[in-house]
C-alpha cells in the first residue's frame, strides 16, 4: 500500500475535500464570495460554495467543496499509540486485587464551568458507552463521580479525602481554549498539593484534546473522542499495578 495519499471525493486521488466554517457577515452574494475567497486562500481551488445558511442576522454558515493539491505521507504521521494491553473487567479486577490488595479509587468530574457530563458519565457510570460497562461496573474499583462544574480546589480536596489513585477530568467546552486552561490549572494545583511520589494519576479527556498534549498540559494521559471505558480501565490497571510502568 502506498504511503503517499490524496483526499478522495468523487474518484480515487482526485483531491476533493469538504470544509465548513462560519463568517461574521450577513448572508448575501458578497458573503458567499467571501467564503469562496477564503477557501481559495486555504488552498482549495476550484472552491464551490455548496451550502450557505444564515446564523442569525450577522453570521453565515458555509460548506465549501473543492480540490486541494496537497499530499499526505503516512510515514510522517505522528500519533500516540496504545502502549498497554486491553483487559476484560474480570482481568482488570484480578490484576487490581493481586497487586493492590484493595480497591483502586477513581475520582472524576467536569471542572470549571463545564456542565457537559455526557463524557465523564460514559466512562464512569455503570451503563457505560459503546457496548462496554463503565468503571462503576468493576468490582475492584471505587468510583466517585463529582458531576459537573467542579472547582479545582474542590477536586483536589475530594481526591485527598478519598485517597484517590487516579483523577479523571472531562472537558467539552472549548471556547477560548477553556479546556486547556482548566487542565493546566488542575495539574498545577495537584502538583502543589501533593508530593511528587504520592500524586494521583491525572487523566483528561474530551473531543477537542490532542493525545500528544499530555506533557504540555502536565497530565499523565489524554484521551480523545471515541475512548471507551475498557480503554481507561486498562490504562489505570497498567499504570497502577505494573511495576515497569513509568510516568
Amino acid at each position: 500500500m502506498s504511503t503517499i495519499v490524496r483526499p478522495y471525493g468523487d474518484t480515487t486521488g482526485d483531491g476533493m475535500v469538504q470544509v465548513s466554517f462560519t463568517l461574521p457577515v450577513p448572508h448575501s452574494k458578497v458573503a458567499e464570495g467571501a467564503a469562496a475567497q477564503l477557501a481559495r486562500k486555504m488552498g482549495i481551488d476550484p472552491a464551490l460554495v455548496v451550502h450557505a445558511k444564515p446564523m442569525g442576522p450577522d453570521f453565515t454558515f458555509f460548506v465549501v467543496y473543492g480540490r486541494v493539491n496537497h499530499l499526505v505521507n503516512l510515514d510522517e504521521v505522528e500519533v500516540v499509540e496504545r502502549d498497554y494491553p486491553l483487559l476484560t473487567p474480570k482481568e482488570a479486577n484480578a490484576a487490581i486485587k493481586r497487586a493492590l490488595r484493595r480497591r483502586l479509587v477513581v475520582v472524576g468530574g467536569c471542572i470549571g464551568t463545564d456542565a457537559h457530563t455526557v463524557g465523564i458519565d460514559a466512562i464512569l457510570n455503570i451503563k457505560g458507552f459503546a457496548g462496554e460497562k463503565g468503571l462503576e461496573y468493576y468490582r475492584e474499583l471505587k468510583v466517585v463521580n463529582l458531576g459537573a462544574q467542579v472547582s479545582v480546589p474542590e477536586l483536589v480536596e475530594r481526591a485527598r479525602a478519598e485517597k484517590a489513585d487516579a483523577v479523571l477530568v472531562s472537558q467539552v467546552v472549548t471556547q477560548r481554549d477553556a479546556h486547556l486552561l482548566n487542565t493546566r490549572e488542575m495539574s498545577a494545583a495537584f502538583r502543589e498539593s501533593y508530593p511528587s511520589d504520592r500524586r494521583p494519576l491525572l487523566i483528561v479527556g474530551g473531543p477537542r484534546f490532542d493525545e500528544a498534549q499530555a506533557a504540555e498540559l502536565g497530565v499523565d494521559r489524554v484521551f480523545s473522542r471515541g475512548t471507551t471505558p475498557g480503554e481507561v480501565a486498562s490504562y489505570l490497571v497498567h499504570r497502577l499495578t505494573t511495576k515497569d510502568a513509568v510516568a
